[in-house]
């Protein structure tokens, strides 16, 4: 039954076409040919009709067809040349994902728009990971507002295929001025992506430009050595900033890491739901600093409030989705729209002496923050959020251990061994909390032990 309606679906979306095993030489040539001219074409701006293009636009979308049974139900990374030079098992950079590589090299957004009933929609995907654009700003007649609106078109796609299919639209990658690709033109895309994307809470946008971008806001030539395109470093670290994502949606990572907590440490996350923590009723004084702060700039961050305190005992999730539960992990995870203040607080305070310990894990350039009975320890991807951008042993993207020493008042924060705060002032006694600003956080091992 699958079968058959895998091929009544081809049969609309390509009238009296058969699949491409039985397809002869020349119906495969004619299904799979960029069409003549963008007349009746969805979408704007260009579409490629180099030679070299057409010529790989069809071996790729033939042997695209020739998977489309075996590939059902993969992660499916829909791009360019940076995508295909990913190769078919993307470096076994994911060896415990089912996935598909539907890149073509030169591919503009238009064009994957085009292709994307067939090559990407027709495989029924566990999710989608999208990188676009960089060549719509290559070619005459492309611009970074072209080359959003057909990314929007492509999402709204995949919301009407599957409304639950999780995406994540990657920021297009800095490359130089050389390439034709000046920064503030990628960076404008950057940004009209992330305006695009507001409304679709599948959607996760993944910041991979401030990922790569190096002097100039330009390519790095030891990530990408022909301005253009990733070496292995760079596509270890794509690989990396994606894994993170990957868990939260629940293809990584899924069950508790195998940790012992230490003798006289108590939990304070129980690692499966959210006992104990809570929205704690918004402050006078920060409904103040946001009403400023929103009423001084149209940019200004979304920052909800909660009008009472609410306790989530039992919840594998805040009602809002912005902080899960999941697999031993605090997860705080990625706003919509760029940015979103918020904190989740523990229902209960902590007063006197104590050691607390943590792991945290940081998506490029994300933003949050450790709560000590009120104040605000800065918890980020440090190296990119900063503010201590000269850590020696930060660790990007992969788990890095917090201790937090409190004592008379004052707290002593390391970072992998490395000291962030020495003397931190503290009030005698408040909950501990969790912010969520930019990006995903997630937090695991939250763990306590009093001190005399």
């Amino acid at each position: 039954m699958r079968l058959l309606a895998r091929s009544a679906l081809a049969a609309l979306l390509f009238a009296g076409s058969l699949s491409a095993q039985s397809n002869p030489p020349a119906a495969d040539a004619a299904r799979f040919a960029i069409p003549a001219t963008n007349d009746g074409l969805p979408g704007q701006g260009p579409v490629r009709r180099y030679d070299w293009f057409k010529k790989l636009w069809q071996e790729r979308r033939a042997k695209f067809a020739s998977r489309t049974d075996q590939d059902q139900r993969s992660i499916v990374f829909l791009g360019d040349s940076i995508t295909q030079g990913w190769h078919d098992n993307f470096d076994d950079a994911f060896p415990e994902l089912r996935t598909a590589n539907r890149g073509i090299s030169g591919d503009t957004t238009r064009g994957m728009l085009v292709r994307l009933p067939e090559d990407v929609i027709a495989l029924n995907p566990a999710a989608v990971v999208l990188l676009a654009g960089t060549n719509d700003l290559d070619e005459a007649g492309g611009n970074p507002w072209l080359a959003a609106s057909n990314i929007r078109l492509i999402l709204e796609a995949l919301n009407r295929h599957n409304p639950a299919m999780p995406v994540i639209v990657c920021e297009v990658f800095p490359s130089s001025p050389l390439k034709n690709r000046p920064p503030h033109h990628i960076r404008r895309l950057n940004q009209l992506i992330r305006e695009a994307t507001a409304d679709l809470p599948q959607v996760t946008v993944l910041e991979t430009w401030k990922l790569f971008a190096g002097p100039g806001n330009n390519a790095k030539p030891e990530e990408f050595p022909d301005l253009l395109h990733p070496n292995n470093d760079g596509y270890a670290k794509w690989a990396a900033a994606l894994r993170p994502l990957f868990a939260t949606l629940g293809y990584l990572d899924r069950d508790n890491d195998n940790f012992t907590i230490e003798n006289d440490f108590v939990s304070v996350f129980n690692g499966h739901d959210l006992t104990g923590w809570g929205y704690r009723a918004t402050t006078p004084e920060d409904l103040k600093s946001i009403e400023g702060w929103q009423s001084s700039s149209p940019f200004a961050a979304d920052w909800p409030v909660a009008k009472e305190a609410v306790s989530f005992d039992a919840l594998k999730a805040s009602p809002d989705g912005r902080y899960v539960a999941k697999a031993g992990r605090l997860i705080v995870t990625t706003p919509p729209g760029n940015r979103r203040v918020q904190q989740l607080w523990t229902t209960r305070d902590f007063p006197g002496n104590f050691v607390l310990r943590l792991q945290f894990r940081a998506t490029p350039n994300a933003d949050s923050g450790v709560y000590l009975r009120g104040p605000q320890l800065q918890c980020r991807d440090y190296l990119l959020a900063g503010p201590y951008t000269k850590l020696q042993h930060y660790r990007p993207m992969q788990w890095n251990d917090l201790e937090i020493t409190v004592k008379d008042g004052v707290a002593r924060a390391t970072c992998n061994g490395e000291v962030i705060e020495e003397a931190m002032k503290l009030p005698a006694t408040g909950p501990l909390g969790i912010e969520g600003d930019n990006g995903q956080m997630e937090y695991r091992r939250i763990r306590m032990m009093a001190l005399p």
